[in-house]
């Protein structure tokens, strides 16, 4: 897939790890998962946007999906993350926005499920929200995206190609010094006999020294410090405790791009399994409910895709991204980041 004459890192020559990819190679490889952006680029200063990810399309939290939160760096904001852990559950979407942006995303959410049918009578919502920080090109102290945009980005989730790059929460942000942005990969791996699927998406907004496919990239400068925010999604029957290993396994594929993993970085990965049979809807919360999970000796496959799929993510979000004009408000200057050559990635 093409996008303003960018290309996805498979297109440059880019092949990472051994696992086949979905039909998208995207998060939506995940049957039931859709994604939406809303990105708001006005004017010189405004460069930010949300990203909405939902594990299905229907009442998120009468039927509940099984997930857990992994932070390896916890310096951010991660809304919703102490009740996913204590119950290992989630039930609302998510959103991805700018670091400022995280109390209306969370308004956003409760509006999104309370107005959903069957909810009427629903006076607690656990809505869940990451962040990363967009001000070196985005005026963030603007109250943008809005409660009502952050709306837009939930009504516009589909399942289907997702667009990456500079768009939605990937509008404003920043890796290695380039334009970072919105990634997505997926793998496909035998288990037990069955075919399963996982699929990352990424926020890119973090620092370190690039490395593409176990090779340097030399860019002009580099950070150290920044955010990641990975979404992982699988088909594959697992219990909270088996998603929260998944998780753990995006950090993988993150220290393969090179990642400084600094005191300044904020580094989540939350995994939800879509899996029918193990979906907290509401006849089962109320018994005795049995749930077929793989177990902990079948799993590695799946840990080893999920390395694969987040690495390839990442660079998605940066071969995808576009050189961008915008505002850093730190210094109340205009500013450019631009995003990483092609042609120079061909030749690595």
């Amino acid at each position: 897939m093409k996008h303003d004459g960018r290309a996805r890192a498979r297109a440059l020559g880019l092949s990472v790890g051994h696992h086949a990819t979905g039909a998208l190679n995207a998060i939506t490889d995940v049957d039931g998962v859709a994604v939406g952006h809303v990105t708001c680029a006005d004017g010189d200063r405004t460069r930010t946007g949300a990203t909405a990810i939902l594990a299905h399309t229907g009442n998120l939290f009468q039927d509940k999906v099984p997930a857990a939160l992994a932070v390896f760096n916890g310096f951010g904001k991660f809304a919703g993350s102490t009740q996913i852990d204590e119950l290992g559950e989630m039930e609302t979407p998510i959103l991805l926005t700018n670091t400022l942006g995280v109390g209306r995303a969370i308004e956003a959410i409760n509006r999104h499920t309370l107005a959903q049918a069957g909810n009427e009578r629903v006076v607690s919502v656990n809505a869940v929200v990451g962040e990363t920080n967009d001000s070196r090109l985005n005026d963030i102290r603007a109250a943008r995206p809005t409660v009502d945009e952050m709306l837009d980005a939930l009504a516009a989730a589909q399942p289907g190609p997702v667009q990456e790059g500079a768009v939605g929460a990937g509008t404003g942000t920043v890796a290695f010094g380039l334009k970072g942005g919105i990634g997505t990969s997926s793998r496909i791996v035998p288990v037990a006999g069955v075919r399963y699927t996982v699929g990352v998406l990424v926020q890119s907004n973090y620092g370190g020294r690039l490395i593409v496919d176990g090779r340097p990239y030399a860019a002009e400068g580099h950070d150290t410090d920044g955010s990641i925010v990975m979404i992982v999604a699988t088909d594959a029957p697992l219990c909270s405790r088996n998603l929260k290993r998944l998780a753990e396994r995006c950090f993988g594929g993150l220290a393969r791009t090179g990642a400084a993993l600094s005191n300044g970085s904020g580094d989540y990965a939350l995994a939800f399994s879509t899996a029918e049979e193990v979906r907290r809807t509401p006849e089962r919360r109320k018994a005795v409910a049995h749930y077929p999970v793989l177990s902990n000796d079948v799993v590695s496959p799946l840990f080893e895709a999920v390395i694969e799929a987040s690495e390839e993510a990442i660079l998605n979000s940066l071969t995808m991204a576009t050189t961008t004009h915008g505002y850093n408000a730190a210094t109340g200057k205009p500013s450019i980041i631009r995003a990483i050559s092609p042609d120079a990635l061909k030749r690595l």
